[in-house]
């Protein structure tokens, strides 16, 4: 299995962080594999699948980039840069880093996910890392802008639950559940993924990791400075998320209230509330009292957080208004 062996100053530094490039990256995968995994993903394939291959049809080189450099056991280095900075870093700021790989360092990635062939002939070339982020640009404008703010909430919303899981049972509880593939063993030890590779010490560097909304999940290192994990966000929160309160629920309820009733299908936190709508924490909590108050939600505490979600009447006032009222029986004819 593959292994990263750190000490513990380095785990208790790790953080969990943000990257429009690496959601850029996870959408590009998306587009070039064209599988759907769920109906939102489907409807979004459909919307920029055909613009995208006219986009590779028109850049010969950048299309064989991404066959080369995008294959499901390796993705080459020079195009996932681990991501710096604290809070949310630019996207133009991540593609500079792409832009500024050296040739020779671009072509030897591209060689190693190619498994250490010869690189063909396209890619026998000096421009290769400034045609990569030229398509990751149009992916990012295209693609990934026009709804970064819904992911960029769904994202905040899973850090937010992973940094209660941390804060409650350790980071053996906030790994364990990133993918099927890693998980904290113990005595320094994290299993990143299934591959038989030697084990790579990661002590003193910075451990970052990083979720996307699609389903995909890769590590990635700017050695010896910086690793990170990418993992697909909660899928709980994502498939509510993609379900917008009905109209009806918003018309009987307010807006504000009709989201937060919408989403508690899964046990949230106040705190996950505001990520996931762009309330303000006090809104929110106003919001979450009303539905308390009238017996729509419930809540518990798991840990130090207190989790809200739907009750009964709440569930059945959703999906009667989502799905419509059956239609009363028809009257009687007078004799």
């Amino acid at each position: 299995m593959g292994l990263w062996q750190l000490d513990a100053d380095t785990l208790a530094r790790s953080r969990f962080l943000i990257s429009p490039l690496t959601e850029t990256v996870a959408a590009l995968i998306d587009l070039q594999e064209a599988v759907a995994s769920h109906p939102v993903q489907q409807k979004w394939l459909a919307r920029h699948l055909a613009a995208y291959r006219e986009q590779l049809a028109g850049d010969p080189v950048a299309a064989a980039v991404v066959r080369a450099g995008f294959r499901y056991s390796w993705i080459a280095d020079f195009l996932t840069p681990a991501p710096v900075g604290v809070g949310i870093p630019h996207i133009d700021e991540e593609l500079q880093r792409v832009r500024n790989t050296p040739p020779a360092t671009a072509r030897a990635d591209l060689a190693t996910a190619l498994g250490g062939g010869p690189l063909p002939a396209v890619l026998r070339r000096d421009d290769l890392a400034e045609r990569s982020a030229a398509l990751l640009e149009w992916v990012w404008t295209r693609t990934v802008l026009p709804d970064w703010e819904r992911r960029r909430r769904v994202l905040e919303a899973d850090v937010v639950a992973r940094t209660a899981q941390l804060s409650d049972g350790g980071w053996a509880t906030a790994l364990d559940g990133l993918n099927p593939r890693t998980r904290w063993l113990g005595e320094g030890r994290l299993q990143i993924n299934a591959h038989d590779n030697p084990p790579r010490d990661i002590s003193g560097a910075q451990l970052l990791f990083v979720p996307v909304t699609p389903r995909r999940g890769w590590v990635t290192w700017d050695e010896p400075h910086r690793y990170a994990v990418v993992y697909p966000c909660s899928g709980a929160l994502t498939g509510e998320t993609d379900r917008p309160a009905p109209q009806a629920l918003r018309a009987l309820l307010g807006p504000g209230r009709a989201r937060i009733l919408a989403l508690l299908g899964t046990p949230m936190s106040t705190t996950q509330l505001v990520a996931l709508t762009g309330l303000a924490l006090g809104s929110a909590g106003r919001h979450v009292k009303v539905l308390l108050d009238a017996g729509l939600i419930r809540r518990r505490r798991a840990g130090r957080s207190v989790l809200y979600y739907r009750s009964e009447a709440g569930d059945l006032l959703v999906e009667a208004v989502r799905h419509g009222q059956p239609k009363p029986p028809a009257a009687a004819t007078a004799e």
